[in-house]
């Protein structure tokens, strides 16, 4: 299976006909059928490393003032306990707790949403560590790697550019800074530059373009599990919304 990131944006592609939703149909289309998928969400922030346990995920509604249909919007797609055990096996010594209280947040489902409308595949969603480096979030990605061989769809969803207060409704593209940045992480990616996404705080724009270190961590996993000898193929590339917010997606493999 490919490992894929992609770049969520606004919970509102849940439900709109957009180039970014679209793009994700044809992802679905376009790969083999998992047996599961293991998501790491930028909207699972905790202290610790998680993964989600339960049976039955419920779709969490983690936003405010959209339209009551998103509110009211379902994902039910199955757990997969056993793929959370196995993530926590491949991780190890990193202590995982095998969490039944998440579930499928909307970093998750307003994505596979479209990638797999069907909502019947299992989900196991894996949350990001707050107290971890970028560098040990890269060592993470590298151990959940062998979940490829295993028909598992490795999925992390963020924005590679994420600044919510100089978001502008009215602008087209992005801001310099923005553009810069986001250059940057698509020209690191096609040189397989690993250590520049891991020290990617370093860049001269990182502090105004991706100042939330949880939308922009998720790409790091997805780095760590590409193999030396993966395509890159660009899902979405570049597509700067609002000025400040990156809806790039790639997959590797």
């Amino acid at each position: 299976m490919p490992a894929v990131f992609v770049g969520h944006g606004s919970p509102m592609n849940a439900i709109e006909d957009t180039p970014y939703s679209r793009s994700w149909r044809a992802l679905g289309a376009s790969m083999p059928r998992p047996r599961a998928i293991l998501c790491v969400s930028a909207h699972w922030y905790r202290r610790g490393t998680a993964a989600t346990a339960n049976e039955r995920p419920r779709t969490i509604h983690d936003f405010g003032n959209f339209p009551r249909k998103l509110h009211e919007m379902q994902y039910p797609a199955p757990g997969d306990p056993a793929l959370a055990a196995e993530a926590a096996r491949l991780l190890a010594p990193t202590p995982v707790d095998l969490d039944t209280r998440w579930g499928l947040d909307h970093g998750a489902w307003s994505v596979l949403a479209h990638v797999f409308p069907k909502a019947d595949i299992p989900v196991v969603e894996l949350a990001v560590d707050e107290a971890k480096s970028p560098q040990e979030h890269f060592d993470l990605g590298a151990r959940l790697r062998p979940l490829r061989n295993e028909g598992v769809l490795v999925m992390a969803t963020g924005n590679v550019v994420h600044n919510l207060e100089r978001m502008n409704p009215s602008m087209q593209g992005g801001y310099d800074w923005a553009e810069r940045f986001d250059r940057h992480i698509r020209e690191s990616l096609e040189q397989g530059d690993a250590g520049a996404l891991v020290d990617y705080e370093r860049h001269p724009d990182a502090a105004l373009a991706a100042p939330d270190r949880d939308h922009f961590l998720p790409i790091v996993y997805i780095a760590g599990s590409r193999r030396d000898d993966d395509r890159l193929s660009w899902i979405v590339d570049g597509g700067l919304e609002m000025g400040a917010i990156s809806m790039r997606a790639f997959q590797v493999g």
